[in-house]
């Protein structure tokens, strides 16, 4: 095949990627010690989660809980080091051509699922071809393998992916969870994937239940992690035991009693002080991707109407809500995606911010000009009512604390925030309904493709996390896929600027991952995804 050939076999490419994670973990601490330490096998980690996933197989949601504890049970075609570097996994090479519309993948020999069944190019493509089939509702997996036209397995060890125009973006989207491999045997049998998951990777998937946890044991014969791993062959622990711990108090007594070694969601009020404690420690990775937003619903109701979404928007005091919420602990956003995101444009900060004069402006414009005795606008005899809905289970108390400044600070302008929690299944019904004015989210890529999973037409609910219901930036987030690297620059930029300047969005804060630990838990990498890895890791004793 013409063009350039990527990936060599294993471990050659990763010196650099490997110099790099080393530095990365001692600037974070999470290396504290580990070079005078030899890496100890066995034992239990615990790690208390705040927040729940309803689905734990990755190929059907985009959960950041089913992430982190997939990434344990799945392997991928490529992995991508801490310096954004692409390096062998399942693939031990592959070639991209000139246009980045043919790829082909040679994956490694003797890989094998849990179940015994070989993982081969036919399963990969078995893989794929599930996502790609609309009955398997995989939106945001399918999102990341974009316009495919055909997926071609010539022989056991060869997988070719062609496109119906160029997609440069397929191999970050390889490296996520997401589009982690899974058995062919055991999809074609299960009457349901929520609950259950059989992969290649280090762990196996003893039990997940929703709301209690999640048990994974050690595979003693993995030998294939990717080529960033600091180590090869089985991991360290002997099990790893996620434990579904939502009251903040809880998770952090958890943790500094020794029952868990290690939390995510660190409760912003307690921060310095775990940070301050001699056995503990905090290591902070900021998210790439959407930043956590508020996303207007453009189809239905008062923001239907740019100056009432602007007005909302300007109403809005992103920095007092998150300080509020977060305790300074996470940076106020100022842009639809983080400062860490493949052509993010600072210059959008300047098109937006705080100014309830603004929005009391332009809801008089709007002709809101009435105020009930609540100080509420009213119009036609209406109230300026807006619906918050959010799934109680994926929304933190942080959240719901910034949620409710939010809800203060607007009223000031005349909008009545009603916050409306509802579980996952209530959720699922409200958003494909269209019954919602805004809701929240946030995801973690450090690809702008992202963006087009938030914001393209094709991805309005049920088929996606659409909920702007917005159709304006399709064909620039259609081409920014394929265009050069200038072009997809410009793109984004433009994109970038849109959705700010027609309020599609109210960004609130940059996300990050904040991982409590015990200081002996060693070895603790990351994806670029800004998920902890626990393939290298272990406890010093």
């Amino acid at each position: 095949m013409s063009g350039r050939i990527v990936g060599i076999s294993r471990r050659g490419s990763v010196g650099a990627a490997v110099v790099a994670f080393f530095l990365t973990m001692a600037a974070n601490g999470a290396w504290a010690g580990a070079d005078a330490a030899k890496p100890v096998d066995g034992g239990v980690l615990k790690v208390g989660l705040g927040t729940d996933t309803a689905i734990i197989d990755p190929s059907i949601t985009g959960s950041s809980i089913t992430a982190v504890i997939t990434r344990n049970l799945v392997d991928s075609l490529v992995g991508q080091a801490p310096d954004n570097s692409f390096s062998p996994w399942l693939a031990e090479r592959w070639e991209i051509n000139g246009d980045n519309t043919v790829y082909t993948f040679h994956l490694r020999q003797g890989v094998t699922f849990s179940d015994g069944t070989p993982l081969d190019a036919a399963a990969v493509k078995y893989n794929f071809d599930r996502i790609l089939d609309p009955k398997t509702t995989s939106s945001y997996a399918k999102s990341l393998l974009g316009p495919i036209d055909k997926i071609e397995a010539p022989d056991t060890q060869t997988l070719v992916i062609r496109y119906r125009q160029s997609f440069a973006p397929l191999l970050q989207g390889l490296s996520l969870p997401y589009l982690g491999i899974q058995s062919p045997a055991y999809l074609q049998k299960a009457a349901s994937t929520t609950n259950t998951v059989v992969g290649s990777g280090p762990y196996v998937l003893d039990s997940f239940v929703q709301g209690s946890g999640s048990k994974l044991s050690r595979r003693a014969d993995y030998n294939w992690g990717p080529g960033y791993a600091i180590h090869t062959g089985p991991a360290h622990f002997n099990e790893i035991d996620f434990k579904y711990l939502p009251e903040a108090s809880v998770r952090l007594g958890a943790l500094a009693s020794g029952q868990v070694q290690a939390i995510d969601a660190v409760p912003p009020a307690n921060f310095r002080s775990v940070q301050g404690n001699g056995t503990l420690q905090v290591v902070t990775k900021e998210n790439p991707g959407v930043s956590s937003s508020f996303l207007l619903n453009t189809s239905k109701g008062p923001f239907t109407d740019i100056k009432v979404r602007q007005a909302f928007q300007s109403a809005v005091n992103v920095a007092s809500v998150v300080k509020a919420a977060y305790f300074g602990t996470l940076k106020p956003a100022d842009n639809i995606v983080g400062p860490s995101t493949l052509y993010y444009d600072p210059g959008v900060k300047t098109k937006w911010g705080f100014d309830v004069a603004k929005a009391n402006r332009l809801l008089d414009e709007a002709g809101w000009t009435e105020k009930d005795a609540d100080g509420i606008r009213q119009k036609g005899g209406q109230r300026l009512t807006v619906h918050y809905v959010y799934d109680s289970a994926q929304v933190g108390d942080s959240d719901i604390t910034l949620a409710q400044a939010a809800q203060y600070q607007v009223r000031q302008a005349g909008f009545d925030l009603q916050l409306d929690p509802v579980d996952a299944g209530g959720f699922t019904s409200r958003t494909n309904a269209n019954d919602y004015d805004l809701v929240s989210l946030y995801y973690v890529r450090a690809e702008p493709d992202i963006l087009r999973t938030v914001f393209h037409s094709a991805y309005a609910p049920p088929n996606g996390a659409n909920y702007a219901r917005i159709n304006s930036l399709d064909e620039k987030l259609s081409k920014a896929i394929g265009a050069t690297d200038a072009e997809r620059k410009r793109l984004y930029a433009e994109i970038q600027a849109e959705i700010i300047d027609q309020a599609y969005a109210v960004p609130r804060y940059i996300p990050a991952y904040q991982l409590g630990a015990s200081k002996k838990l060693l070895g603790i990498s990351w994806a670029t995804n800004a998920k902890p890895n626990f393939y290298d890791a272990w406890l010093n004793p």
